[in-house]
C-alpha cells in the first residue's frame, strides 16, 4: 500500500470516528462543550388534559317506518271525535317531523260534517305558528275559490303531514305514510262524498301515483282506504302556492273546482 493510500484509509477511518462521536462540524463560530451538551436533562413532565364529561346520548327521533305506522293506525283507531284525533295526532311520536323544528301539530280547520275534504301537502310558516291549515297566503287564495265556488263552510281542510317541514321542503313519502292512518281517521268521521287532493305531494301520496299535478288535475280518481272499507271520488288540482307563482294557470284550477262543485251538487249526491 503506498504512503498516499494509507493517509486516505487513516483519514476515513477518523473522520467516521469523529461522526459516531457526533461531530458535526469541522470549524464553528465558537467552541461547543459536548461533554455538557451532552448531559442527561430530565424531560417536561407532560400535562393531562382535563377529562370532559360525558354528554348525553343523542335521542333518536327516526323511528322504524312499519312500527309507526302501526302505532298511528291504534291510535286512530281509537280515536272516536275529531277533538280526540286531533289529540292523538299532537301527542304521537312516530313521524319524525314532530322534533325537526316544528311549533306543534297542524290539523284540520272546517266543517265537521263537511261533504268535501280538501287535502294539501303540509303545514307552512304561518300553519305552524297558528295550528290551523291554509291560513298563509295560498290558504287565503284557496278560502277565495272555494267561496266563489259556492263551497264556503262545505270544507274539511286537512294536508297529508301534520307538522312543518323544515324549510318547507316536500314531505317524505315515509312522513306521508306514518300520518296517512290519521288522514283516513278523518276522512272517516267526517264521512264526506268526495275529495279535493291540492298539489302534486297530496296527489301522489292519496292516490299511490307518480304522474305529475299538470297530468292529474282536473280528473276523476276513486280514492280507497289502506284497508279497502272507504272508498270515494278524488280530484286532484293546482296547489294555491303555485297559483300565486303562475297566476295564469288559475282558469285551470278554477275549471277543477267547478266540476267538482257541479257533481258535489247532483241530486244524486256525486255518485
Amino acid at each position: 500500500m503506498t504512503q498516499a493510500a494509507a493517509l486516505d484509509r487513516a483519514t476515513e477511518s477518523l473522520l467516521a470516528f469523529w461522526a459516531e462521536a457526533g461531530v458535526d462540524a469541522m470549524l464553528l463560530d465558537s467552541p461547543v462543550d459536548r461533554i455538557e451538551a451532552g448531559k442527561f436533562v430530565a424531560p417536561k413532565p407532560v400535562e393531562k388534559a382535563p377529562i370532559a364529561p360525558p354528554q348525553p346520548k343523542a335521542v333518536n327521533h327516526a323511528p322504524d317506518v312499519a312500527s309507526a305506522v302501526l302505532e298511528a293506525r291504534r291510535l286512530a283507531s281509537e280515536s272516536h271525535t275529531l277533538e280526540e284525533l286531533k289529540a292523538a295526532i299532537a301527542n304521537f311520536d312516530g313521524c319524525p317531523l314532530k322534533f325537526e323544528g316544528a311549533r306543534q301539530a297542524v290539523f284540520s280547520r272546517g266543517a265537521a260534517d263537511a261533504p268535501l275534504i280538501v287535502i294539501g301537502e303540509g303545514p307552512g310558516a304561518e300553519e305552524d305558528a297558528r295550528g290551523e291549515p291554509f291560513v298563509g297566503r295560498a290558504g287565503r287564495l284557496l278560502d277565495k275559490m272555494l267561496d266563489a265556488a259556492g263551497l264556503t263552510g262545505r270544507a274539511f281542510i286537512t294536508n297529508t303531514v301534520f307538522w312543518r317541514p323544515p324549510g318547507n321542503r316536500t314531505p317524505s313519502l315515509q312522513e306521508q305514510a306514518v300520518c296517512q292512518p290519521f288522514v283516513e281517521r278523518a276522512i272517516e268521521l267526517v264521512s264526506p262524498r268526495m275529495l279535493l287532493l291540492v298539489g302534486a305531494p297530496s296527489a301522489k301520496s292519496m292516490l299511490k301515483r307518480e304522474e305529475g299535478i299538470l297530468s292529474l288535475r282536473g280528473r276523476w280518481f276513486e280514492w280507497r282506504s289502506e284497508d279497502g272499507k272507504l272508498e270515494l271520488p278524488a280530484m286532484p288540482t293546482l296547489h294555491p302556492a303555485f297559483l300565486l307563482r303562475q297566476p295564469g294557470a288559475k282558469k285551470k284550477a278554477w275549471s277543477d273546482l267547478l266540476t267538482l262543485t257541479e257533481r258535489l251538487d247532483r241530486p244524486d249526491r256525486g255518485a
